[in-house]
């Protein structure tokens, strides 16, 4: 990719209710796609079969020769489109279980410096950590293989490697899906023509034609969304946009973020009134299916209501952040944005509405958009150091209070809004902060 450019997902959709024999087919493909990864998380997913993950080629021709795809008769163009979606899937999944690995390291005041180095250096190295984890003998290059033996020879390798098989059993978890409602294609799986899509079946030689809302047509990997109990379909395809450059986009904005307003400017600026109002709305609304939820009772007409009636409030939600992300940059054109790096969210009453509240405030969907937003126009995202901002006067640097959704200073006599108070520390601590390394 371009370094001015950027990846998107944009998204087609069909025009008018898909027959309900062409939505059966599609269903089918989905449900097959679905077993294959299923089938290739099984068997590739575990501690074993580190080593054939990469390129994956191993895995492919295992695949072919175990003649699952005649079994199901499934095209290979779905085929190991499953196999490398499904193999990807595993690479992420181990990359987390390293990530949550590694943090123990780090946090286990047990162990010594050149034991948590030595630990980090088996995490690093994936040829030493596929031999750790089943019980081979560490073989690398030459280089490696010199650094390696120095590392081990100042700890006790048995015991860390013990450590480390048994942190991984602890944290890795084999991928699984239950979607039967998608799936991948290549270009060799569908053409654009007369208005719309044609998609291959089972079938051979047969075509699925779905009518689409636009003309745009796509000569890159696409996914395929159902919507069967509204007769629709959904295409998902990436595409890389040329970034826009603004010259007048030149400001230095501080921003705070909150539940009830998305942010306020070091200015006083407000965006996301009605935020509160969304994430309560969708809260209460999954709160009390939750409570009226009975497993017996539960009927599969049930459960594609709940999940389309879910999908629409998180798509009004999700609608009105990026409306108002838009109108942000529109209006402040900024040069830089600074936000706070806050910590995890924790629960922190003992009122079940307001944790629910909590646990589905948007703050990650928001940080991703705003980045996301910003490489588009050229903006510059930079977090600042987060702790105490919102305790301190903005104008002196006193600690004050705070009562009723205002901050008060008693040093300056100072008296504004709690989130713009944090905006201009955000602002000013930023601005130091760039000032301190180009100096």
């Amino acid at each position: 990719m371009q370094p001015d450019t950027i990846c998107k997902t944009v998204c087609q959709h069909s025009r008018g209710p898909v027959a309900e024999v062409d939505m059966g087919k599609l269903l089918e493909i989905a449900k097959d796609y679905g077993q294959v990864k299923n089938y290739v998380y099984q068997r590739y997913g575990g501690i074993r079969s580190l080593s054939k993950l990469n390129p994956g080629y191993t895995v492919q021709n295992e695949m072919t020769a175990s003649g699952l795809r005649k079994q199901m008769g499934l095209p290979s163009v779905y085929f190991y489109m499953a196999v490398f979606e499904a193999l990807r899937d595993i690479k992420g999944q181990w990359t987390r279980t390293k990530s949550a690995v590694l943090q123990r390291v780090n946090r286990n005041q047990g162990l010594s410096e050149n034991e948590k180095h030595y630990l980090r250096y088996l995490l690093a190295v994936e040829n030493a950590f596929e031999a750790v984890l089943n019980h081979k003998t560490v073989a690398l290059r030459e280089d490696l293989q010199k650094k390696y033996d120095l590392l081990a020879g100042s700890v006790c390798v048995k015991k860390l490697n013990n450590y480390l098989c048994r942190q991984v059993r602890k944290l890795h978890v084999k991928p699984c899906t239950d979607a039967g409602d998608g799936f991948s294609l290549t270009e060799k799986a569908f053409r654009y023509g007369d208005h719309g899509i044609y998609i291959t079946t089972k079938e051979r030689r047969k075509r699925i034609f779905i009518m689409l809302t636009d003309g745009n047509q796509y000569a890159r990997q696409i996914h395929i969304k159902l919507y069967p109990g509204e007769n629709r379909v959904e295409i998902r395809a990436p595409i890389n946009v040329r970034v826009k450059k603004h010259g007048d986009y030149t400001r230095n904005i501080g921003i705070a973020m909150g539940m009830d307003t998305m942010f306020v400017t070091d200015e006083g600026h407000v965006y996301g009134e009605s935020l509160g109002e969304y994430q309560t709305k969708l809260a209460k609304w999954l709160r009390k299916q939750m409570m009226e939820y009975h497993p017996n009772n539960e009927a599969e007409t049930g459960r594609k209501k709940y999940k389309n009636q879910k999908r629409r409030l998180e798509e009004q939600l999700h609608s009105y952040i990026n409306m108002e992300l838009n109108r942000f940059f529109s209006t402040e054109q900024p040069g830089i944005v600074y936000i706070p790096k806050y910590p995890k969210l924790q629960k922190r009453t003992g009122n079940k509405e307001i944790n629910y509240s909590v646990n589905l405030w948007q703050r990650g969907y928001i940080k991703k958009r705003l980045a996301l937003k910003c490489r588009e126009q050229s903006v510059e995202l930079v977090e600042v150091f987060g702790k105490d901002i919102s305790n301190e006067c903005s104008r002196c640097g006193f600690c004050g209070s705070r009562e009723e959704g205002f901050f008060y200073c008693r040093n300056c006599g100072s008296r504004m809004e709690i989130k713009e108070n944090t905006a201009k520390n955000v602002r000013k601590r930023g601005i130091d902060h760039g000032s301190r390394n180009s100096g």
